[in-house]
């Protein structure tokens, strides 16, 4: 489960900003929403609002980013690389300087904080600490540190398992943490990396293709298809079956190659959706198979996208965070896979789901507290200042359902595109 994450000086990040998932002290709020665990009161689902180019996609960036690093900076093919960082371009103060990101979470009841500063060239700083249920105060596992040319590595008891890679010459660009979970994944280094590897799933909207792809192994196992189906039919698509079935010969051009029209036939997947058939009456009398990428709509592709990822997170209790969830889907789509999150039988085990949107039919205390609304706002300098809700003091009429709607279009929360005015300047006359 996730409780905060921070980042500073990343693309439009001048300043630390951190989402929390820590629920805030408010009477009246809707109880569903939260769950409790390790003495934490954590929320379920948190939106995310703003103009376009406000940084709310930035946010999801560097969860990605932070994901990335611990998983693939040890990787020998890592070695001659550049880190993919970049900094906040927009002042003198920092342009040239590292990034940090801390994220804060829980993996099998247990606290970890863990946090590393980086620029394109070196990891400056990495830090890991851990609350174990029956303490507390945090203990220090590890903390690495450059400085004076040289890397200074400190381990703490609990994490004897660092010391072969403290005599090792860890490469600049790689992560301590990482390279402990490589030589050894049975202890603590190897459960953060399988938190970050199944439990931190990021998504974005231009990467449909890639979580359709999770969704597509996921059908291969009879009962991840049956709940896969189940999720389809509750969304009203009308989908009976799916079968991924194999690009046939016959169905490429003639004027292809041999060798590339075999290579297409062993590479490529259709996946054909089945409907119901029926006569004049009404009456089903057969079914009928359609191309999902020819015949179903935008918004039904999505779903089956999405579908493997939804059902894996709500099964095991992971963090889904997605980019853009309600593009192509129609709003009572989105109230429903809301209420799948909030449902304590549909999410048993508190799965979390973080997503930004500009669907201003879910500003509502209907479907969300106010320190589950997060909004984002870029200053004069373009620096993108991160804020919740909870913040906010309500006022006397703030008792009607759309309240939260209103007042952040009449501007109360700011994260609002500033409209100037546009005129398209007159043709000269005889053009």
């Amino acid at each position: 489960m996730l409780l905060e994450f921070s980042v500073e000086n990343f693309l439009s990040f001048k300043n630390q900003v951190t989402l929390s998932m820590v629920s805030a002290n408010l009477a009246g709020h809707e109880e569903d929403n939260v769950f409790t665990i390790n003495d934490y009161e954590l929320l379920k689902t948190a939106i995310i609002y703003g103009a376009n180019a406000s940084g709310k996609t930035n946010l999801i960036k560097a969860m990605r980013f932070m994901k990335n690093m611990v998983m693939l900076s040890s990787k020998e093919s890592q070695s001659g690389e550049a880190i993919d960082v970049e900094s906040f371009k927009f002042s003198m103060d920092t342009h040239d300087q590292p990034s940090e990101f801390e994220i804060i979470f829980i993996y099998k009841q247990v606290v970890y904080r863990y946090g590393f500063v980086v620029d394109i060239q070196r990891v400056y700083q990495e830090w890991l600490y851990y609350l174990p249920n029956n303490h507390s105060e945090e203990i220090e596992l590890f903390d690495r540190i450059f400085e004076n040319e040289r890397y200074t590595i400190s381990l703490g008891e609990p994490f004897k398992e660092g010391e072969i890679a403290k005599k090792l010459n860890i490469r600049k660009n790689a992560l301590f943490l990482s390279v402990v979970a490589q030589l050894d994944d049975s202890g603590i280094a190897g459960q953060i990396l399988e938190w970050f590897r199944n439990g931190f799933k990021v998504l974005f909207a231009l990467e449909q293709d890639a979580y359709e792809g999770f969704t597509l192994k996921k059908l291969k196992d009879p009962h991840e298809k049956q709940d896969i189906l189940k999720f389809l039919k509750a969304a009203d698509t009308a989908i009976e079956n799916i079968e991924v079935v194999d690009i046939k010969a016959q169905n490429l051009p003639e004027y292809l190659p041999k060798g590339l029209k075999g290579f297409l036939v062993s590479s490529a997947k259709a996946v054909m959706t089945e409907h119901r058939l029926f006569d004049n009456t009404g009456k089903t009398v057969s079914s009928v198979l359609l191309s999902m990428k020819e015949n179903e709509s935008e918004g039904t592709k999505k779903l089956f996208a999405l579908s493997g990822s939804l059902i894996d997170t709500l099964k095991n209790g992971e963090v889904l965070i997605v980019d853009e969830l309600d593009a192509k889907l129609h709003p009572l789509m989105m109230r429903f896979i809301l209420n799948l999150f909030h449902d304590k039988e549909t999410n048993p085990h508190n799965a979390q789901l973080i997503f930004e949107t500009h669907d201003t039919n879910l500003l509502s205390p209907r479907f969300f507290r106010r320190d589950q609304i997060w909004f984002a706002e870029k200053d004069s300098q373009g620096a993108t200042d991160l804020f919740c809700l909870a913040a906010f003091q309500l006022v006397p009429d703030d008792s009607v359902d759309d309240v939260y709607k209103k007042d952040y279009f009449q501007g109360r929360y700011g994260a609002i595109p500033l409209i100037g005015e546009f005129a398209l300047k007159e043709a000269p006359h005889g053009n």
